[in-house]
């Protein structure tokens, strides 16, 4: 029997992240390469694909910038929608109610992993 472990795959180190910021990753899922955003907060990671569910575009206004308002929600870029940073659900703009598509990450020996724990 053997017991061979998942393939590991590598999004980032976890202290290039900026605590309180966006990082731009790209992965493959479902065997397609998907632009990701993870989002730093503290020791935790969260992430998300870079498509805003209002017009499918990207949320960052160039490759890997991000905005953050003053209420610390990620900002669409294209249209203004706002998610909030717990669960990536939109809590303002055309797309009030949706939520980002979470992707499971987990941190693990100063990496950030894909997949749960």
């Amino acid at each position: 029997m053997s017991s061979s472990l998942p393939h590991e795959t590598e999004l980032a180190l976890f202290d290039a992240l900026p605590d309180q910021g966006f990082h731009a990753v790209t992965a493959v899922l479902d065997g397609d390469a998907e632009p990701m955003v993870l989002y730093r907060d503290g020791d935790q990671v969260r992430a998300w694909l870079n498509v805003c569910p209002h017009a499918g575009r990207a949320l960052d206004w160039a490759p890997g910038q991000f905005l953050k308002s003053r209420e610390g929600h990620l900002v669409c870029a294209v249209h203004g929608a706002s998610f909030e940073l717990q669960h990536g659900t939109c809590v303002a703009g055309p797309c009030k109610g949706d939520s980002l598509r979470a992707v499971p990450v987990q941190v693990r020996d100063g990496r950030v992993l894909l997949g749960g724990v």
